[in-house]
Formats: C-alpha cells, sequence, structure tokens
C-alpha cells in the first residue's frame, strides 16, 4: 500500500534517525560506565544519592552510631586506666600497711628500749606520710582518691556505670594519730592497721570488679561496631567480581556503540551517489 512502507527506509540527509538511536544507546552505555569505574574505584557501588537514596540514609545512620560507639570505647578505655592507677597505688598501699603492721608487731616485744621503740615509730612515721601523699594523686587531673564514684558511659544512649568510690582519706585520719612510742601505743596501732588492711583489700576487689564490668562492656560495644560495619557494608561497599563484570560488558557496549554510529553517520553519504 501506498505510505506504508518505514519512514527509516527512507534515503533522507536531514535527518539521520538511526544515528540518533545510536547516540542515545552510546551515551547511556558511556553514562554505565563511568558509574561502574567510579564504583570501582571507589569501593562504593552508592556514588550519588539517587543510586541508593533509602541505603544512604540507613548507612549514614549506621556510620554515625559507629562513630559514638567508638568515642564511648574510646571513654571506657580511659575509666580502665584509671582504675588500673587507682589499683597500681593501693597495691602499694597496702604493702605499707603491712610494713607498719609488721612494725606494730616489732614494737610490743617488752624487751625493746624506748630507743628501739623511737627507731621503729620513725620509720612507721615515714610510711603514713607515704599514705598520704598517694592520697592526694590524681589523674589527668582528676583526683583518684575520693568518695565520689567515677560514672562511665556504657552506650552511646548515655547508659552510666557509677564505678567504686575509693576514698583513703579515711586511712589517712584513721592512722594519722598512731604511733610506736610505747607497747600500748603498738598494740592500739596494730588494731586499726588490720581494719585498714581489710579496707584496702576491700578497694582493690572492688577495683576489680570495676574493671571486670567496664572490659567487658568495651569487648560488647567493639562486637557492636563491628556489626554495624557489617550492615554498612552490605548497603555500601561494591561487590567487585560483579562490577567487574558489568565494567567489561558496558566497555565492550561503548565499543560498539561508538563503531554502530560511526556507521549510521556514514549512511546519508550514500545519497551523494544520486546525485552524482
Amino acid at each position: 500500500m501506498p505510505g506504508s512502507a518505514d519512514k527509516d527506509s527512507l534515503m533522507v540527509i536531514n535527518t539521520n534517525s538511526a544515528a540518533a538511536r545510536g547516540a542515545r544507546f552510546l551515551a547511556d552505555s558511556t553514562s554505565n560506565l563511568q558509574k561502574s569505574l567510579a564504583r570501582l574505584s571507589s569501593g562504593s557501588k552508592i556514588i550519588e544519592p539517587q543510586d541508593d537514596a533509602a541505603g544512604l540514609a540507613v548507612a549514614s545512620k549506621f556510620d554515625a552510631q559507629i562513630n559514638r560507639t567508638q568515642a564511648v570505647r574510646s571513654n571506657i578505655g580511659n575509666a580502665i586506666s584509671f582504675k588500673q592507677t587507682q589499683d597500681g597505688y593501693l597495691s602499694k598501699v597496702a604493702v605499707a600497711l603491712d610494713r607498719m603492721s609488721e612494725l606494730a608487731t616489732f614494737s610490743q616485744d617488752e624487751t625493746k628500749s624506748p630507743s628501739d621503740l623511737s627507731l621503729y615509730d620513725k620509720e612507721f612515721q615515714t610510711l603514713k606520710s607515704y599514705i598520704d601523699l598517694i592520697d592526694g594523686q590524681q589523674f589527668n587531673g582528676v583526683a583518684l582518691f575520693t568518695n565520689v564514684a567515677l560514672s562511665v558511659m556504657q552506650q552511646d544512649d548515655s547508659t552510666i556505670y557509677a564505678s567504686s568510690a575509693i576514698d583513703l582519706g579515711s586511712n589517712s585520719t584513721a592512722i594519722s594519730a598512731l604511733a610506736l612510742t610505747s607497747v600500748s601505743l603498738a598494740s592500739t596501732a596494730m588494731s586499726t592497721l588490720k581494719t585498714q588492711i581489710g579496707g584496702v583489700a576491700t578497694y582493690r576487689s572492688s577495683i576489680g570488679a570495676d574493671l571486670s564490668r567496664l572490659t567487658k562492656t568495651s569487648d560488647h560495644l567493639a562486637v557492636l561496631a563491628e556489626n554495624l560495619s557489617a550492615s554498612v557494608s552490605r548497603i555500601k561497599d561494591v561487590d567487585v567480581a560483579e562490577e567487574s563484570a558489568k565494567y567489561a560488558k558496558y566497555n565492550i557496549l561503548v565499543q560498539s556503540g561508538t563503531a554502530m554510529l560511526a556507521q549510521a553517520n556514514s549512511l546519508p553519504q550514500t545519497a551523494l551517489r544520486l546525485l552524482s
């Protein structure tokens, strides 16, 4: 029927539909090739927000939570160092108290002369001043030994754990008036020192419990950060094997599309034969 022939079969010069179609396909292939190259070079499959808008939002929130979790772990690490420093000093206090109790025992020997007791008392008083010195120690400007518990954040939602308060001031006060200048005073000192030795042992036990709790908290936060990172990876990270196959496909399409566009652009030249 006249007029039923496909317009693309007509020999024309002004409009080259085949070239226009080929150019469109080539542009699509080139765009996909560039995106694939960007994914492979960046390691992320979300190059632009439109690639996965919802996934980008979820991954961004996960990234923020991971950063907060790592910050909490850092704080807990500082708290662990704080408690370890406390225990290090308390171990020395325990040694000092042990020696003081030993000196008190020696001083209860009635065969010792007053001059002997004076010598024992001299070392005893020196150890007392040593304990007073430790009572005033600090960790980064924060007092190590107070009657106020150290508060530690456990989660990024501000859940707080109050660690044990370690107050050496009470120990210093209790032993401040002790002396070994007589047998009776040495006996009184021994009774007080036994109580203080037990108190320091209790303090160290409390620190051990705190360290156990803080260490476990740090460990489970590490697991949380690991799982969150895995979730972000599933959303954002590119599968290199899969993307490499796509890259090879788009690369071939670009090359073939370029060749076919060149062919399409040469089709109108056949009209010149009719004009020669």
